[in-house]
């Protein structure tokens, strides 16, 4: 792996780890500014740099999510760190593999570090990256913007040049997406609705707390400061018809948005699928509003 790919991997990792590191590598990589205000609102109160978030079936910190990402790391023989599913240590780790590959004498064992590169791409980077790099821009501010943009240009080159390497997509979609939790269906509680809709995995689509301000205002209702679960909840319970409605819409942003994407994938065409179904399913509660929390 070319060195120069490998550092610019770690510098774009490092962008998404603490804001000293940020304003190193964003220099580094001739970013716009980033001060610390708009790293913790991007990073922390609205796109924490975690696999488990976007991977995992309850769309939370840790868990199942990110014990399958620590699965990883042990089963190529390296103790996981204690964010062993942070887009930092991911991509460090990814470039470490791919060192080591170049550096190897033994054809084994440069096959054996290919094929670790390789599962750790399609398994826990490329089926969370794309669609969290779009949340990201979404956020508006020209250094995150520059930084998702720089970062998806380089993860997209690196799936281009696998099939030429050996490390082509494998033929059955990532463990997280075949194993991920449907959405509940008519008949689902204000409270268990809220719960999937923030959960990527299940809903297709990535609701960060700026997106949820703005649905508030959109569709008319009141939004409470606080998680994003209670938030939901109370805009649901407010208007269930106007929040569905406007969820629904945002559904189909998503599948657009997912199905645009350059060389679609199986993976990728799984996600616009599942904001697809979920924009139903949403359009047709909007005319039957689920029941409430009680």
């Amino acid at each position: 792996m070319n060195p120069g790919r490998c550092e610019l991997l770690r510098a774009l990792g490092a962008v998404a780890d603490s804001p000293a590191d940020a304003r190193m590598a964003g220099r580094a990589l001739g970013l716009p500014g980033l001060d610390g205000h708009q790293h913790t609102d991007a990073f922390i109160m609205n796109c924490p740099p975690y696999a488990s978030v976007y991977l995992g079936p309850d769309g939370a910190l840790g868990g199942e999510g990110a014990d399958r990402v620590a699965g990883f790391w042990r089963a190529i023989g390296v103790s996981p760190p204690p964010e062993p599913d942070h887009l930092a240590a991911l991509l460090s780790l990814y470039a470490s593999l791919g060192e080591a590959a170049g550096q190897s004498h033994r054809a084994a064992t440069a096959t054996a570090l290919a094929r670790s590169r390789a599962a750790l791409l399609w398994e826990h980077l490329w089926p969370w990256l794309p669609g969290y790099l779009d949340a990201v821009s979404g956020l508006g501010a020209p250094a995150l913007t520059a930084w998702a943009d720089l970062a998806r240009r380089a993860v997209s080159a690196e799936i281009a040049v696998a099939p030429a390497a050996g490390r082509a997509a494998p033929a059955r979609l990532p463990l997280a997406l075949r194993a991920a939790p449907a959405m509940p269906g008519a008949g689902s509680r204000l409270d268990d609705l809220a719960g999937a809709l923030l959960t990527p995995v299940r809903s297709g689509i990535i609701v960060t707390r700026r997106r949820l301000a703005e649905a508030a205002a959109e569709a008319g209702v009141g939004y409470r400061i606080g998680e994003r679960r209670f938030a939901l909840l109370a805009m649901l319970e407010q208007d269930p018809a106007a929040t569905l409605t406007w969820l629904s819409r945002e559904c189909g942003r998503w599948a657009r948005r997912h199905a645009r994407r350059p060389s679609p994938d199986a993976v990728t065409r799984w996600w616009a699928g599942r904001a697809a179904h979920t924009g139903r399913l949403l359009r047709h509660l909007a005319a039957t509003p689920p029941a409430g929390q009680h």
